[in-house]
């Protein structure tokens, strides 16, 4: 029966239990960003819930080494890369009163296995791989110790652990890096999606939401957006953030002559964020890789597409011809500007764009992703306590079912607690198996008694989106 499958990875069956999360900084550290947001989020649904939550992560200048935020202990001690010494000296003294470990990677790992019990349930978050930023910004010998210790060092001391991954292309990354055990697909949830949408600026807008640093490439979008100013009258673009590199591209902005064209706004509250957002036409992104497009989601909630050059993350983030539009080189990107602006000026299909990206946004939730994070912890703890083999849940396959559950039928009895269960206005019962292809998903269907069921295995887009979504029918089948 259905009763009880909202359950299945629900954060009440944490209750009781003592969580601990590793992470770099905290949410309230001045260079805190997306990752702190992530975690903080989740770990603020895990106490509403019922679950002890205990952070270790650096200090900044002037925080305390103390604090308690949104019912989180976090306990402070080391800099940029002190912490992982001070965080080993804490799990060595206190390992033994933790439940489950959440143990985020920033590039380098904090190696917990090494200082907690062999029982004890840890996962690895990591949003994205940094093989290649270790290369641009570092000497050498630095590069090279870096990509060990998120490569091999971490295979080494981690082995089967399972892993969370933000996205299908952070996953498909650490494939490439050789990690064997299991990722669990689990992305970032969003702003509250706004009941309405304002009117859209009289010209042509551009709004970008960054952090102004050198691998977000705001100069190569500039660049493009000169381009695409010979072809598009009054083309304004409202740039939101700050960062090392804003002096520079302010710079840029002056000799390409398009200082009366780009506003740099700095950084600004989300309410002023979200005006600026709520009037664009369109959003862009020229990154040269991300573990997830967050500014793309926060976009596509106020009704607005971007183009991106399609690369990790944010490959994942745009639906490529529905939310947005995916551009393979740089090259081409001041033509498909143009392109898309001159798209988004039919009000009919500005306003069909609008509608998808809405409901795109939709699809990701905080609560989802706790339970989903939940779900990957719950099923840590069981290989642990049980002694499973870990490969069992490597793979990466999974697959959406769609079926009428037979009265008599024990769906539960069948599921993993990082599956995901949606029941259809029209009685039909959808499922999203993961790391199961059709061939099991159809065994599982027998298991139970549904002899007719539509099968299809899940792709990038399915996976995001979960099972009870609107893009769903239409990406069964678009891949990984």
């Amino acid at each position: 029966m259905m009763s009880g499958l909202h359950d299945i990875n629900s954060p009440t069956l944490l209750a009781g239990k003592h969580v601990l999360v590793l992470n770099w900084r905290d949410v309230q550290h001045s260079q805190a960003g997306g990752a702190e947001q992530y975690m903080h989020e989740i770990s603020k649904r895990w106490v509403q819930n019922g679950v002890e939550v205990t952070w270790f992560t650096g200090r900044d200048d002037g925080q305390s080494p103390e604090d308690v935020i949104d019912g989180i202990r976090i306990l402070r001690g080391g800099g940029a890369l002190s912490i992982y010494g001070h965080a080993a000296l804490r799990l060595l003294r206190t390992g033994g009163q933790f439940d489950a470990v959440v143990d985020c990677q920033n590039g380098i790992p904090f190696f917990s296995p090494l200082f907690l019990p062999r029982d004890l349930p840890i996962i690895q978050v990591i949003h994205h791989v940094h093989q290649e930023q270790f290369r641009t910004r570092f000497s050498p010998p630095m590069a090279a110790v870096g990509r060990f210790l998120e490569s091999s060092g971490a295979k080494t001391v981690y082995g089967q652990r399972s892993i969370v991954a933000v996205s299908p292309s952070t996953r498909l990354e650490l494939r490439k890096l050789g990690f064997p055990g299991p990722v669990h697909v689990v992305p970032n949830g969003t702003i509250d999606i706004p009941e309405a949408v304002a009117g859209r600026a009289p010209e042509p807008t551009i709004a970008v939401v960054s952090r102004l640093v050198p691998h977000k490439r705001l100069d190569l979008l500039m660049g493009q957006f000169a381009v695409a100013a010979r072809s598009i009258p009054k083309l304004r673009m409202d740039i939101v953030g700050d960062g090392p590199e804003r002096a520079r591209l302010q710079q840029l902005a002056m000799d390409l002559g398009l200082d009366h064209a780009v506003t740099f706004h700095g950084y600004q509250p989300n309410e002023v964020r979200d005006r600026l957002l709520s009037r664009a036409w369109l959003t862009a992104s020229t990154s040269a890789s991300e573990g997830w497009g967050c500014s793309v989601i926060e976009a596509a909630a106020w009704g607005v597409p971007c183009l991106a050059l399609r690369v990790p993350g944010i490959r994942d983030s745009v639906v490529d011809g529905r939310t947005g539009w995916l551009v393979d080189t740089p090259q081409e990107f001041g033509v498909a500007l143009v392109e898309a602006l001159v798209a988004m000026s039919e009000p009919d299909a500005a306003l069909d764009v609008s509608v998808d990206c809405r409901e795109w946004a939709r699809c990701f939730t905080w609560d989802r992703s706790t339970r989903l994070l939940t779900g990957a912890l719950m099923e840590e703890e069981k290989i642990r306590r049980d002694g499973g083999d870990p490969r069992s849940f490597h793979s990466d396959l999974s697959t959406l079912v769609r079926f009428v559950l037979p009265e008599d039928a024990d769906l539960q009895s069948i599921l993993h607690r990082t599956d995901e269960v949606a029941l259809a206005d029209d009685g039909h019962v959808a499922v999203l198996l993961k790391g199961r292809d059709e061939f099991e998903a159809f065994a599982a269907m027998q298991k139970i008694g549904v002899t007719s069921a539509e099968l299809r295995s899940a792709g990038r887009t399915t996976l995001l989106a979960g099972p009870g979504s609107a893009f769903t029918p239409a990406d069964a089948l678009d891949g990984q």
